[in-house]
């Protein structure tokens, strides 16, 4: 009786110890197929799954020759060259060929880099073409690896440079379109995952696998025209030379289309050279970014807003004393000596000054530049012409300068007096310029805009369509203030146009101001005028001249240069001439 009740009591204990182990195995597999479930499958992920990331090509960058595509910035492949210093086993070999091949790509200290012999990565030269990459590759040199990279290239060097702007060595957009349009050029990386066996042969099921293509960036192609684009910085050049002044800026615009053809500015730089750049303003791109006082080429605005209000017309008259009084400003004319009772074309002629403090006045109440005056003056010049706004133009770093409006303080009588013939407000070329294009082209705004269209994945040039326009003023008002500008370039300046053709302009020489106080030994000379025939405006040109401490005048300095441009443009275009 002793002796079952001992077995039974073994037999119950072994069943408890085999109830207490099965019970353990359960709550191991819970744990480890339940609970630890995921951070299992991310193991066998690691070790079964493999990644591999397909890397996007950025879009190319094209410009234009006549209607045909070029391209301005590609992608080229190249190598960094690195060492496995711990793998290296003959150093002056190493030296020898990395110099010999690489040249100036080359680090200055390789056998330094060679002897750090905790490191497993050093770097010996960067941007190796494949040509050079393979010449290296094949001496066969132990502990020599190479890593494929790809950069920028400007197949027309320096062309246009601080409209395309460039990637930095982080490959970070910087300037120009490069940095505007980024999101349209950055593509998107494709990525390849597949589940693998022991021997990372693909296994074809699995929900795991993964074939995402990469998406290459928008090609990109500009209006910019090679053949434009080169003739102005060559007579930006000139011209600079010509007349001393250390800085110029240039713009050529479809005025039917608001399609900017050209956008240079002097000193330029080299893409592909920009670490090379010692003064960082040498990248902004002046067109859009650097708001000043326009001076007398906004007469013409003036005009056209008087005469769209009916308030003014090229034959209408005014008494012209040489000064005018505002409030408790006396202004005053730059050109002395046409006096008495003169026409408002006169006027625009010899850039007087009093004549479009006289528009303005007669916006209002004909005696003062009051209230009234004022809003219509804002109306136009800011609504409608988009003086003091940003245009929205495709390049980094627009600036929208200031219009400043009657309802502050500052929009005084004085300050709006002064905006007729150019001063009190800041903006920028590429404003003026499309403004001056509406009135050229019968009173239509189009919005600036560097972009022709894409090149799409099959090669194929999609150009883009015409976009709406805006009204600024009626035709009839664009009709005259195009004919006033016509008669004002050829009072002085017709000898040195192309016979036959219908070319208009005003120039503009406008103060400084540094300090707080306009200087009274610089202006920036300007010159914005307009080309074709008689029935069609084909082109607008605007050019500014400046220097520290240099006195530029527009009729002297900018003036030539727009003329050299227009003259070129004309056989460029190859417009009939006027029988």
């Amino acid at each position: 009786m002793n002796l079952e009740l001992q077995k039974g009591s073994r037999s119950k204990k072994l069943i408890a110890m085999v109830a207490i182990i099965m019970a353990i195995f359960v709550m191991r597999l819970f744990y480890l197929q339940i609970i630890r479930h995921d951070y299992y499958v991310g193991l066998a992920d690691e070790e079964q799954v493999k990644r591999l990331t397909i890397p996007s090509k950025r879009g190319n960058i094209y410009g234009l020759n006549g209607n045909t595509p070029v391209p301005l910035v590609l992608n080229q492949t190249v190598y960094t060259v690195f060492a496995d210093p711990q793998t290296v086993t003959d150093d002056d070999k190493i030296i020898e060929v990395i110099k010999r091949v690489a040249g100036g790509n080359a680090r200055s200290d390789l056998q330094a880099l060679l002897d750090k012999a905790n490191s497993r990565y050093q770097i010996l030269a960067t941007k190796v073409t494949r040509a050079q990459a393979n010449l290296i590759k094949n001496e066969n040199l132990n502990g020599i690896g190479f890593q494929e990279e790809s950069q920028r290239v400007y197949p027309e060097g320096s062309l246009a440079a601080q409209t395309l702007g460039f990637l930095n060595f982080n490959g970070e957009a910087r300037y120009g379109v490069e940095s505007k349009l980024n999101s349209r050029l950055t593509g998107t990386d494709g990525l390849l995952q597949s589940v693998t066996d022991v021997s990372d042969v693909p296994l074809t099921i699995g929900d795991n696998n993964i074939n995402q293509p990469a998406v290459d960036g928008e090609n990109i192609v500009l209006s910019i025209d090679r053949n434009v684009q080169s003739h102005v910085e060559q007579f930006l050049a000139d011209g600079l030379k010509r007349t001393g002044a250390t800085n110029g800026s240039a713009i050529v615009m479809d005025p039917q289309t608001g399609k900017i053809m050209a956008m240079a500015n002097l000193p330029t730089y080299s893409p592909a050279e920009f670490n090379k750049v010692e003064d960082a303003a040498v990248f902004n791109n002046g067109v859009v970014s650097a708001p000043y006082e326009p001076g007398s080429d906004v007469k013409t605005l003036t005009m056209a807003t008087g005469i769209d209000k009916g308030v003014v017309s090229a034959n209408s008259t005014y008494v012209n004393t040489d000064y005018i009084q505002v409030e408790d400003r006396t202004i005053t004319n730059a050109t002395l000596g046409q006096t008495g009772t003169i026409t408002f074309q006169h006027a625009l002629n010899w850039s007087l000054n009093t004549g479009f403090v006289t528009v303005a006045e007669r916006l209002g109440d004909g005696k003062s530049v009051n209230r009234q005056s004022r809003d219509i003056m804002y109306d136009y010049f800011h609504n409608k012409f988009k003086l003091g706004q940003l245009t929205g133009v495709e390049v980094a770093g627009e600036a929208a300068g200031i219009v400043i409006s009657p309802d502050k303080s500052e929009g005084n009588a004085v300050r709006y007096s002064n905006m007729s013939f150019g001063q009190g407000l800041d903006v920028t070329m590429v404003q003026v310029a499309a403004a001056f294009s509406s009135i050229v082209n019968g009173g239509k705004y189009y919005k600036p805009t560097v972009l022709a269209g894409i090149v799409n994945s099959d090669g194929k040039y999609i150009a883009n369509k015409i976009a709406s326009a805006s009204n600024t003023v009626s035709e009839s008002t664009a009709n005259q203030v195009r004919e006033m500008a016509h008669v004002a370039r050829n009072v002085f300046f017709n000898s040195v146009d192309k016979a036959g053709y219908y070319i208009g302009g005003k120039t503009g020489t406008s103060q400084v101001i540094k300090d707080g106080v306009y200087s009274d030994n610089e202006t920036v000379g300007t010159y914005l005028g307009y080309g074709g025939s008689e029935e069609t405006s084909r082109y607008v040109i605007m050019v500014q001249v400046s220097g520290d401490n240099m006195e530029l005048q527009g009729s002297r300095d900018a003036l030539p240069i727009f003329t050299d441009i227009s003259n070129w443009m004309i056989d460029y275009l190859k417009i009939e001439p006027k029988v």
